[in-house]
């Protein structure tokens, strides 16, 4: 019995663990790992001249890639969760990591938002 219980919730904290990102000051709206595997379908999957979308900072492989993206998306969350933006943490994500009318925008940075959605939704 005791086993069964102990199993039981080692799966449902291995489950759950990804929806509780830094439970102390709230919830991520979608885990950490999903909003990244949106954004690199957004930017255009494996064949992106920059894999998801990483401009500001070089890397040697798509996995040190999505390690620079999801640290991005992890720690816009703790800034958001700390300012007072009047946006949804989605929109306050795409405002820091997809700016528009920013240098490099070619009038597309403003799909940017609508795009990740579309893939994290699914």
């Amino acid at each position: 019995m005791k086993k069964a219980v102990f199993m039981a919730v080692a799966v449902f904290l291995t489950l759950a663990a990804p929806m509780t990102l830094f439970a102390e000051t709230g919830v991520m709206p979608y885990p950490a790992e999903k909003i990244v595997d949106a954004i690199y379908l957004a930017e255009g999957g494996s064949a992106a001249t920059y894999l998801y979308g990483i401009r500001s900072i070089s890397y040697d492989t798509p996995l040190e890639a999505r390690r620079y993206c999801k640290n991005t998306v992890l720690n816009q969350y703790k800034r958001h969760q700390k300012h007072v933006c009047g946006l949804t943490y989605m929109e306050c994500l795409a405002r820091r990591y997809c700016p528009i009318n920013c240098d490099n925008d070619t009038g597309t940075n403003q799909f940017w938002l609508k795009n990740v959605m579309y893939f994290l939704t699914k």
